[in-house]
């Protein structure tokens, strides 16, 4: 695996100018495991026979966010390099797709919070994952008192692997107020998916006026867009997006923001008529391509199928986070994620050698249907089933 990611070299010592020696490979990878599959380092030391000193050690010197999400990165590269990958495109584009998985937390961190539909009486939190063709290339665990949507953009734009979607979806826990432009202005086409799309078609907008519309048009605007105000509120736009560019803040501090302002808000709500204008681009194509809705509909199912895949990954201790502050939450999370990347490239390569195999051969229908296989598998069955290839 390393020989063919060279994962292992995201890894630095947090005091690189002072090591001496190379760290112990299976220390290395005891804390991988044991910080992904939630097990621990005082039970991996237990199993595996290692001290358990040096596995902390081992993890105080080369587990951060950073490292781990290197390595991850690392791996995706490669993921996205070997021939099979494209083969999982959706109508010729890389189209991802975001959600979030809820957590119980064992310890009471900050950010942990009350979900009785998840957790009954206890708390937890909930991590957030961009899974492009079927390789999970971001994640950020946040409060389950936080909007999903607000971190959306945050998540594509602050993703740094080679896999760059051009399309991206999410249910209704994904969309907001100024998703579809903060997307679209930096190239992304937002696809979401609605629970009610009726409800939708009632909010509509068009550059006319609402009586040029025919009365007896099966679906009409009802509401005009108030141009004047996005020219007039056009710089203030621009310097929102330009700090959003440079990273100066995060997606979710602006919305925050813009939340508390009083409605009236001319800036507030010259985003909002942009939004509606791309928004209801969006919804009258989804209406009427329903090759768009399989596509968005397939983009999420390859995220759940994702969440299935990391539940079964942390299967120690109930699938509980067991740490005590946000940044262990990450890197564990993450480890998770290094593990399921792992996977996802093995099987990938498998289905590569494969699919070069058919290409050479000519055989046209077994080439179909290796693009409906899944790299996310835990069992390479024979017959199609639950967390095989063929799901």
């Amino acid at each position: 695996m390393n020989g063919n990611t060279n994962f292992l070299d995201a890894f630095e010592h947090v005091l690189n100018r002072s090591l001496k020696h190379a760290p112990d490979l299976r220390e290395f990878l005891a804390c991988v495991v044991a910080f992904g599959t939630n097990m621990g380092l005082g039970k991996m030391a237990e199993v595996s026979g290692l001290s358990h000193a040096s596995l902390i050690t081992t993890a105080r010197s080369y587990r951060r966010p950073e490292t781990v999400h290197a390595a991850n990165d690392a791996i995706s590269n490669a993921t996205a390099a070997l021939p099979a990958f494209k083969l999982f495109n959706i109508r010729e584009a890389l189209h991802s797709s975001s959600d979030g998985q809820r957590f119980e937390t064992q310890i009471n961190t900050f950010n942990a919070r009350h979900a009785p539909k998840y957790f009954g009486l206890d708390k937890g939190v909930s991590a957030c994952t961009v899974v492009a063709n079927h390789v999970p290339i971001n994640a950020r665990i946040i409060g389950t008192h936080e909007h999903e949507s607000r971190f959306l953009f945050d998540l594509l734009y602050n993703n740094t692997s080679d896999i760059k979607p051009t399309r991206h979806s999410a249910d209704t826990h994904g969309t907001n107020q100024v998703n579809f432009f903060f997307l679209y202005a930096y190239g992304y086409g937002f696809a979401p998916r609605y629970k009610t799309i009726q409800k939708k078609t009632a909010s509509l907008v068009g550059f006319n006026l609402l009586s040029q519309y025919p009365a007896d048009m099966l679906i009409r605007p009802s509401t005009k867009v108030n141009a004047d105000l996005i020219i007039s509120e056009w710089p203030n736009i621009q310097r929102i997006m330009a700090s959003l560019a440079q990273k100066d803040t995060t997606q979710a501090t602006i919305v925050r923001k813009l939340s508390s302002y009083a409605r009236q808000n001319n800036t507030k709500k010259a985003l909002w008529e942009l939004d509606n204008i791309l928004r209801t681009i969006y919804i009258l194509d989804f209406i009427d391509d329903v090759e768009l809705r399989q596509s968005v509909q397939k983009a999420l199912n390859r995220g759940e199928a994702y969440h299935r895949f990391r539940r079964a990954v942390a299967f120690i201790n109930g699938g509980k986070f067991k740490v005590q502050t946000e940044t262990e939450q990450q890197v564990w999370n993450d480890c998770a994620r290094l593990i399921a990347n792992a996977v996802i490239y093995y099987n990938t390569a498998l289905l590569s050698k494969v699919y070069e195999q058919k290409v050479a051969a000519g055989d046209l229908d077994a080439i179909a249907f290796i693009q409906g296989m899944s790299p996310v598998s835990w069992s390479n069955a024979t017959q199609p089933g639950q967390g095989d290839l063929f799901d």
